[in-house]
């Protein structure tokens, strides 16, 4: 019998993620690359922000960068609801926001959709490309890439160190 595995929390339930599109805009900046531009913006600022924030607050940090007029953010925002990076809820008769992942679960989600998407390529040709990519940028990441392997492998056999 196989000992028992603790959930990994890298994963998240399917009845709760958020719906992203399967299209990936690889000359896009950080979240843009799977949002729009202006919605990672809108996200970023409730993060920023905290929760729960009101749609006109979210729009008064959207603004100090980048024009948009205050319907346009609540647009946004009610997107966002709608794929689930956010909730809703009244507070006193105004609408607030808040995310429903953290900006690190967030981004691990994402980053695991991602991985799961190119290694429909072939695994082996995919890894290579990242080990490259990392020596390049990085070098150091290439120890920190060594890290989670070890520890992947601990815990797919049996110990208890989460990667």
């Amino acid at each position: 019998m196989s000992p028992a595995r603790r959930p990994d929390p890298r994963r998240s339930d399917p009845a709760r993620s958020p719906r992203l599109q399967d299209t990936i805009r690889l000359s896009a900046d950080g979240l843009a690359k799977v949002l729009g531009d202006l919605e990672a913006r809108v996200l970023k600022a409730v993060w920023r922000l905290g929760e729960p924030v009101p749609a006109r607050a979210v729009h008064e940090v959207v603004v100090r960068e980048h024009a948009v007029a205050p319907l346009t953010v609540t647009t946004v925002l009610n997107k966002l609801v709608d794929k689930q990076v956010l909730e809703r809820r009244k507070v006193r008769d105004l609408l607030h926001y808040r995310a429903r992942m953290t900006e690190d679960a967030f981004m691990a989600h994402v980053s695991r959709r991602v991985a799961e998407g190119i290694l429909a390529f072939e695994p082996a040709r995919v890894a290579a490309s990242v080990i490259d990519v990392m020596a390049e940028r990085d070098p150091a990441q290439l120890d920190e890439l060594e890290r989670l392997i070890q520890a992947a492998r601990r815990q797919r056999d049996g110990g208890a160190e989460t990667p």
